[in-house]
């Protein structure tokens, strides 16, 4: 037995229509649907992204540090920095630009790995390894260190900043 086999012409074609158009509802949601889906999916990847690169780079601006440079160098800490643990180190600034200067010191970082741990639209948890060779008066030719930090970070007027800073393992 055919389809429409009973019909008029004008039946079947009404037939037709609004099964094409119900098709074409169909398809304009699943394509909004799968639209919003991946707009979701490219958000949250960008975030992981910008969350990631602010991570290594206050994990960097922290185990790199040179006395001939100090106040540079630590104001690059500060630009990344927020809450607790910006007033922490400002409040020692002084203190550790004597002692970085009387040591000469000098730490070259490196950021090895760095992974999220947990993260939502405005705060996430960033494990961080990093080396760095450390010289100073003690050690002329230098020792290497690594690091294992734990960044706790917030999103600040569309910047992640480092709000704590935890040496881990």
């Amino acid at each position: 037995m055919s389809v429409g086999h009973g019909m008029s012409g004008g039946q079947r074609r009404r037939a037709l229509s609004a099964g094409l158009a119900a098709a074409t509802v169909l398809t304009t949601v699943l394509t909004v649907w799968l639209s919003v889906q991946l707009y979701g999916q490219h958000e949250a990847e960008q975030r992981r992204q910008d969350i990631l690169a602010a991570a290594r780079q206050s994990a960097l601006n922290f185990t790199s540090l040179d006395y001939r440079h100090y106040d540079r160098d630590s104001g690059n800490v500060l630009k990344g920095a927020t809450g607790d643990f910006r007033d922490q180190f400002a409040g020692q600034t002084k203190e550790l630009t004597e002692l970085v200067a009387q040591n000469k010191s000098v730490s070259e970082g490196q950021v090895l790995e760095a992974g999220i741990t947990r993260s939502d639209e405005r705060s996430a948890r960033v494990l961080v390894v990093a080396d760095s060779k450390v010289t100073n008066t003690a050690v002329p030719k230098g020792e290497a260190r690594t690091y294992r930090l734990q960044l706790d970070l917030v999103l600040v007027d569309g910047r992640w900043l480092t709000s704590d800073v935890e040496f881990v393992g």
